[in-house]
């Protein structure tokens, strides 16, 4: 004897409200991207030109197992919506950027 179980979807986005975020906030960005000269600090470029100077203690990096893909975490002073918009944008416009999170 088999028993019927029967599913039901709720739409993503209906019942959860994404979390707010009260600024000025400290804001972790990690940018992943493939290994090239220079990516990483192109990518702080980015991230300074946003937020201001940005303290060494404040970044890591971390290389894939095969050294193909580095990760750049980064946490910022976050100052608004406005602001982490355009740092999204321009960070997505940089050639060996795979991902932005």
């Amino acid at each position: 004897m088999t028993k019927d179980i029967t599913f039901t979807e709720t739409p993503l986005g209906t019942d959860q409200e994404a979390p707010k975020i009260e600024f000025p906030c400290l804001y972790p960005i990690k940018v992943i991207g493939v290994s090239a000269p220079g990516f990483e600090a192109l990518a702080i470029n980015v991230l300074e030109r946003h937020a201001g100077k940005i303290s060494e203690e404040l970044i890591e990096f971390n290389a894939s197992k095969n050294g193909n893909y580095v990760s750049v975490r980064v946490t910022i002073a976050a100052t608004g919506p406005d602001q982490l918009e355009n740092i999204f944008a321009e960070l997505k416009t940089i050639e060996h950027v795979k991902m932005v999170l």
